[in-house]
């Protein structure tokens, strides 16, 4: 037996055995084809025709064989097909010899190879080009079954398949090692042997600590002196990085293998790594450099972003206040200058009306009294210019005195350049750049060590910012042109415009993509294992949705002329409003009532419970793989998750509880607690509820699965990159947004924590890609979770994407310019601009290239997604997926106009994301609600946890409900509850004692600190 577990029991037997058939499968596989048939005619016996028929629809079916496995309800099925009395077949004298000769003829006639030597030899070389980047044997596992089933090769045992890879995992290993014991000199071995030794720390806590200890945690920190230690951390780390660069250049791991091999070094204690064999232990500790200094690069990147963004933001603010401030002033200059004119005049003007309407006066006196009253006294006259004086000198101070937004940016220069400055000056930029003006000012400040004066580049500043940057007395302004350049800088680099030699997330595009080369040389093989071959085409693509688009404007015009669509209205200004019926209210007996009120389930109980049911604590696998070792007991676990998930943090909850030592909870966390551990748990209850028949209750469709996300925002405790400020959701505080998704049946199939600033949109993709659990069909999000992009995306992946969109009736609607109008379309929907095929055709292949890198994970959509709406405004690509977008758009909006049902499912469903929010917060009852980890990996690990808790106590919820169901055989009463579920929700936790418990023992009243 292989000593990697790659599947785990259930998955393991599931491969193994026949696949389970429901009625429609079975006719579907078991009817097969006129040549099989007659195969099957020249048979002699009853058993060896069942048995054929059976063995060749399950490797229709899993394109394998199953060593004379059968399922009694498959044999009963296909007798009857072929008029054989059950009682005549008797598998056990179908014997093994007459098994392999039907194998050979249903082979023959698919058309696939048997398993044999040379495919056996095929199968490990795809495994060890897969292994260059990824390490995840289960991954590669699926994606060998995948590659076999193409090259149509018969699949074989798990055990086979399980010990190929670890044969190729450990001969990949051993050239590893190999290359290591050649590449290495003994300076470079003392050079790794030396992080492994003791050092003076700078610290008052580093006093005699190891070196390598002192490069493992960088601060997620942007106050100066933090800032400070990342970048002597990121210097000494770059040193060796650049050292070992032909080595890691002639190991060829990937990202995920670095990962990998870095977190064995990071997660372990020093005498763990020391007592490695020699190259093995140097390979994980060069990993570890190479992965620690593109993180720490990554994390001062995202400090400069933060840091420039703070100062654009502050300068905003106290320039629009300084603004302010200066228009009153002036208003109130204004004001009094009017006022004393104002006097001046009504006074003379009511004298002036007084004399005209004196009747002792005679015309000539009226005349000589006005011209008196008009000439009025000097004193006057000079009090009049010296209020306009006054103005004209007050106006001039106020301009003399008005701070631009560049003058206030100035001021801002040193507080930002303590921060910044120096990452600036050690950051290595790729010399491939889209602004090579900038990228000069960048070496320039580079080689003067941030030393600069007026011989500095300026071209890269626009014509304003150069005309400020000489003062008028002529001094360069040296602190303006520094801020300039950071600002330029941070620009450039989320522009995707400027980017990073050393770098994960910083690197252009086009890295992250399948290599351009490999695409044109493969382009066909990538779009087969995509499931892209039907758009492979782009003008029939494009024709085919042309006719689509025509005929679901000609439908819904057509439904709402009949007067069949009442809840669509018309505004005279071309806009239109659709309302949503609401779902009438079916009297049923309440869930609420079903489950148990007087007693309150214990979370502990709930884990175990569900955990005896699944086993999902088999997932929780040690960090590293090839090593056995004891697993602490289940309580541990149970521990960790409750600690994680509810916010209460380890060492609290270790002092809280008894039976938990918190050195053993601590080093469970480290070496278990990994992200794919805990996503694998979850992935684990969600097979089993997906198995059960209760949750099906809440589908519509047989076939069809409705799931949807939103975002929750939720406060962060500790200093973090990925906090952001939320003034809506958080006050003043930082937090983060925790994007859930759920499926219909109430399963909560992924979630991901981002900063609160980010859009949820570019996450979509990712729930739905996350693993093959949960398959959505449809999926909706509300307006943060949508865009014309992710329309594209979702159309070419296969999902159907229905999001409710704010203000829906003002979108814009698309047509094809060859769309043909009749009469009936004079009134409707009208589209309000033709779809530019030019810019989808130009960029089909690009299109087509981004989306199969999604499609077979080279790299998670969320960061392709990052990189190119950074390049928004000048990347075709970007904007042919946008131009693209409006067509799955357009159809959609026509549906949802059209179809009310449609409307209703929608709501419906974002209402259920809605109530996994509500739980979220009862069970995040310690911290205030708030995440105590800094590094986004972590967070994605906390939440993890609580939603391995929301789907314990749903699956909890199911068993129970299917106890109630199984005991009761009175029909009557099973109707009732089956549509109580159907009515309800089964997310209810109020029986569910999520607080813990009060110890009222005697020896808990007894004064412990002697006060």
């Amino acid at each position: 037996m292989p000593r990697i577990k790659i599947l785990n029991t259930t998955e393991k037997n599931a491969f193994e055995s026949p696949p389970v058939f429901n009625s429609v499968e079975r006719r579907r596989f078991f009817t097969l084809p006129l040549m099989l048939n007659e195969s099957m005619e020249s048979l002699k016996s009853p058993t060896n025709k069942v048995c054929f028929l059976v063995t060749a629809g399950y490797f229709k079916a899993r394109h394998r064989f199953f060593a004379r496995q059968f399922h009694q309800t498959d044999i009963a099925f296909v007798a009857r097909q072929i008029g054989v009395q059950i009682d005549d077949v008797d598998i056990s004298v179908y014997s093994k010899v007459t098994y392999l000769r039907h194998q050979g003829v249903i082979l023959n006639y698919y058309g696939f190879a048997p398993f044999d030597t040379g495919a056996r030899a095929f199968a490990k070389h795809e495994v060890l080009i897969m292994l260059r980047v990824q390490f995840r044997p289960k991954l590669i596992l699926l994606d060998i079954i995948q590659i076999l089933t193409r090259k149509e090769i018969s699949l074989p045992s798990y055990n086979v398949l399980a010990t190929l890879i670890i044969e190729a995992i450990n001969e990949h290993q051993h050239g590893l090692n190999q290359i290591i014991k050649t590449s290495l000199n003994k300076a470079q071995q003392g050079k790794l042997d030396a992080l492994l030794e003791k050092v003076t720390g700078s610290g008052s806590d580093d006093k005699w600590r190891y070196q390598i200890t002192l490069l493992k945690k960088a601060s997620q920190s942007t106050r100066p002196l933090k800032i400070k230690a990342n970048l002597a951390d990121l210097q000494n780390l770059l040193a060796l990085y650049l050292e070992f660069k032909p080595v890691v250049n002639q190991l060829g791991l990937s990202y995920e293998c670095l990962r990998y091999y870095a977190y064995s070094v990071v997660k372990a204690q020093i005498h763990q790594v020391s007592r490695r064999a020699k190259q093995e232990r140097y390979l994980h500790l060069i990993a570890f450099i190479v992965y620690q200094t593109l993180k720490l690069q990554d994390l001062l990147i995202d400090v400069l972003l933060l840091a420039v963004q703070s100062a654009i933001n502050a300068t905003y603010n106290e320039h629009k206040e300084t603004c302010y401030q200066e228009m009153e002033s002036r208003n109130q200059s204004v004001t009094q200058l009017v006022n004393g004119l104002q006097n001046d005049f009504i006074s003379t003007l009511a004298t002036i009306k007084a004399i005209i309407a004196d009747a002792g006066l005679t015309a000539d006196q009226k005349v000589v009294a006005i011209e008196v009253a008009i000439n009025r006294p000097a004193a006057k006259k000079i009090g009049i210019e010296q209020r306009i004086n006054d103005f004209k000198v007050e106006l001039t101070t106020l301009q003399q005195q008005s701070i631009g937004y560049y003058d206030l940016l100035e001021k801002r220069s040193l507080k930002l350049q303590s921060r910044v400055a120096d990452i600036v000056r050690q950051a290595i930029f790729d010399s491939n750049c889209g602004k090579p003006l900038l990228l000069e000012a960048i070496v320039h400040y580079q080689k003067k060590f941030g030393s600069i004066d007026k011989q500095a580049p300026i071209a890269f500043l626009t014509p304003e910012q150069r005309s400020l940057i000489v003062a008028q007395d002529g001094k360069f302004r040296v602190s303006l042109y520094k801020a300039l350049l950071y600002l330029a800088v941070a620009d450039a680099v989320k522009s995707g415009v400027l980017n990073l030699l050393h770098s994960e997330k910083y690197r252009s595009l086009d890295d992250y993509m399948i290599p351009k080369a490999d695409w044109d040389e493969n382009r066909d093989e990538y779009l087969q294992r995509a499931e892209l071959t039907n758009y492979s085409d782009c003008q029939a693509t494009l024709t085919a949705l042309a006719q689509a688009v025509d005929f679901h404007y000609e439908e819904t015009n057509g439904h709402f002329m009949d007067g069949d669509n009442p809840f669509l209205t018309f505004r005279s200004n071309g806009t239109f409003h659709v309302s949503t019926p609401k779902l009438e209210e079916v009297d049923s007996l309440p869930l609420s009532g079903i489950f148990p009120e007087r007693k309150y389930i214990s979370l502990l109980e709930a884990l175990a419970t569900v955990d005896n049911a699944t086993g999902f604590l088999e997932e929780f696998e040690h960090w590293q793989m090839k090593h056995r070792h004891t697993k602490p007991a289940k309580k541990v676990f149970f521990a960790g998750i409750m600690a994680y998930g509810c916010d209460i943090g380890y060492r609290k909850l270790a002092q809280i509880s008894r039976q938990i030592n918190e050195n053993e909870l601590d080093n469970t966390l480290n070496w278990y607690f990994s992200l794919a551990n805990v996503q694998s748990a979850n992935d684990r209850i969600l097979q089993f509820m997906d198995k059960m028949e209760i949750p099906d209750i809440y589908r519509n469709q047989a076939d069809q699965l409705h799931t949807s996300s939103d975002g929750q925002k939720f406060g962060v405790s500790v200093d973090s990159l990925n906090a952001n400020y939320s003034f809506k959701y958080l006050g003043k505080d930082k937090g983060v947004s925790v994007v859930s998704f759920i499926d219909m049946r109430q399963m909560m199939w992924h979630s991901t924590v981002i900063s609160s600033a980010e859009r949820e949109a570019a996450y979509v993709i990712d729930g739905l890609m996350h693993n093959d659990v949960i398959k959505s069909d449809i999926h909706s999000t509300d307006t943060h979770g949508y865009s014309e992009v992710i329309f594209a995306s979702t159309f070419l992946l296969g999902f159907t994407f229905a999001p409710r969109i704010k203000g829906l009736g003002r979108q814009k609607l698309y047509a094809f310019r060859n769309r043909k109008t009749t009469g009936q379309d004079t009134q409707g929907f009208q589209p309000d601009r033709n779809i530019n095929e030019e810019i989808v055709s130009a960029q089909w292949d690009e299109i087509l290239r981004f989306i199969a890198t999604i499609r077979l994970k080279i790299t998670t959509a969320s960061q392709l997604f990052r990189r190119l709406n950074s390049y928004s405004k000048q990347h075709p690509l970007y904007k042919a997926l946008k131009e693209f977008g409006k067509i799955p758009k357009t159809l959609f909006i026509l549906k949802y106009a059209d179809d009310p049902e449609f409307r209703q499912s929608i709501e419906k469903q974002l209402n259920k994301v809605e109530g996994s929010h509500k739980l979220s917060k009862a069970i995040s009852l310690g911290n205030d609600h708030a995440f105590t980890q800094g590094e986004k990996e972590d967070q994605d690990i906390a939440e993890g946890c609580r939603r391995l808790i929301k789907n314990t106590l749903i699956c909890w919820n199911y068993l129970y409900l299917a106890k109630e169901l199984g005991k009761d055989n009175n029909e009557e009463r099973r109707n009732e509850l089956i549509e109580a579920i159907r009515n309800d929700s089964v997310m209810r936790w109020s029986h569910f004692n999520l607080q813990g418990e009060y110890d009222f023992s005697d020896e808990k009243m007894i004064d412990s600190i002697g006060l």
